[in-house]
């Protein structure tokens, strides 16, 4: 682990921490009581991107940013914006990018506060234009309502899924990549039926990577991979297996989680 870079700049945040991730080779500035904390989530979903990334990528509900700085620490040639509704989040990525220890990614990565449920006009007044994405990232809000539910409001506006919410961040990224562009959605295996639903007739060539938590245990997440406007058939792939007999991180896991490996082996 490399040393700790001094201080964040002086910033009206909330309580915050300051947490290294890829060992080091960034920063997160992120909440530390209230609001969404970023972890292994973030991390696998950016490792579905292909280690060869050079285009530009926009990750949907971004939160502080962890998993579009993920891509563009592993995507030396990536170009990230870094997509988030509330003004409240919006400030720790902002934060985050000013951070000293993410001076090297700083030229490659933006900020935008906008709404990816919208459409049309809307959509693209708010910053996000047709056609001008070669890549698009989600880690949507999943959980539905009854789910441990949280009197926090802003980690619930971050975790807890509205009606429709894959039909409409799906069709947003539908109309924001280029053809042959791609998209990653981490989420719970319930989902996949929607997912998928809201996938037909926009992108194709859909690959599925479950994710256990030991190798004798249900998945607790699939990542889904698509390419816009493709006509190739779904793929099943072998599973992320996170723990090992020992209740280690495996070795795979350890791998994506600290950038050195890509889920889909690209």
């Amino acid at each position: 682990m490399t040393a700790e870079p001094p201080p964040a700049p002086d910033v009206d945040l909330p309580p915050h921490t300051v947490d290294a991730f890829h060992r080091g080779e960034f920063w997160l500035v992120q909440p530390k009581d209230n609001g969404h904390r970023s972890g292994m989530d973030a991390l696998t979903l950016a490792a579905a991107v292909p280690g060869s990334f050079a285009g530009r990528l926009a990750d949907f509900g971004a939160g502080a940013g962890a998993a579009g700085l993920a891509v563009a620490s592993r995507c030396k040639q990536a170009e990230v914006v870094l997509v988030e509704l509330t003004p409240e989040m919006a400030a720790f990525a902002d934060a985050t990018l000013a951070h000293p220890g993410n001076a090297q990614l700083r030229q490659r990565a933006s900020v935008l506060v906008a709404d990816v449920g919208l459409s049309g006009k809307a959509r693209t007044q708010a910053g996000l234009a047709d056609g001008s994405l070669d890549f698009v990232i989600m880690n949507p809000p999943f959980n539905p309502p009854h789910h441990r539910p949280t009197p926090d409001a802003l980690k619930r506006q971050a975790h807890v899924m509205d009606d429709g919410l894959f039909e409409n961040w799906i069709r947003s990224a539908a109309a924001v990549v280029r053809p042959r562009g791609g998209l990653a959605i981490i989420a719970r295996p319930e989902q996949l039926a929607p997912i998928l639903g809201a996938l037909d007739g926009r992108f194709g060539k859909v690959e599925i990577v479950p994710v256990h938590p030991r190798a004798d245990a249900a998945a607790i997440r699939v990542v889904v991979r698509a390419v816009r406007a493709s006509r190739a058939p779904l793929a099943l792939c072998p599973p992320l297996v996170l723990r090992d007999a020992d209740d280690r991180l495996s070795q795979r896991a350890d791998d994506i989680s600290n950038g050195r490996s890509s889920l889909f082996g690209d």
